[in-house]
């Protein structure tokens, strides 16, 4: 059982998948895409190669909790999957996700400029991973 993992963002979109297992989640790619309007299609090479039973998309909180402006944009994006794939789409609390992952970026000795797109599938690979570990 694979399940897909999605940092989402304006520009880019980080992907992560799981084993087979569903225990262990990898980073697998990054699509830039500014258009909305392709993004939900941008994802169908990996919805193809990995055929997951899910998919964890980065729900990204305020600090307190609450849904902001970046919190709607992936509720409607959780929308539009779910329509186009008929693949279940839960939202996973991200909060500190890219932080988490710009440090291992900089703890691994990757600079600042060279972070660009390697950011957003470690990020992904965080939300994933934090899914997986609850149902543990």
């Amino acid at each position: 059982m694979r399940i897909l993992g999605i940092d989402y963002g304006d520009v880019r979109i980080g992907i992560a998948v799981s084993d087979i297992t569903g225990l262990i989640a990898q980073s697998v790619g990054v699509i830039s895409e500014k258009d909305d309007s392709n993004k939900v299609k941008s994802l169908e090479e990996y919805i193809n190669m990995y055929k997951p039973e899910k998919i964890v998309l980065g729900y990204p909180l305020n600090m307190n909790g609450t849904i902001g402006e970046r919190a709607e944009k992936s509720l409607k994006f959780k929308e539009e999957l779910e329509k186009f794939y008929n693949i279940p789409v839960i939202l996973w609390d991200e909060r500190l996700s890219s932080i988490a992952a710009h440090r291992v970026l900089e703890e691994t000795g990757v600079s600042g400029k060279k972070r660009k797109g390697k950011v957003d599938p470690i990020a992904a690979a965080f939300i994933l991973q934090s899914y997986l570990d609850s149902r543990i």
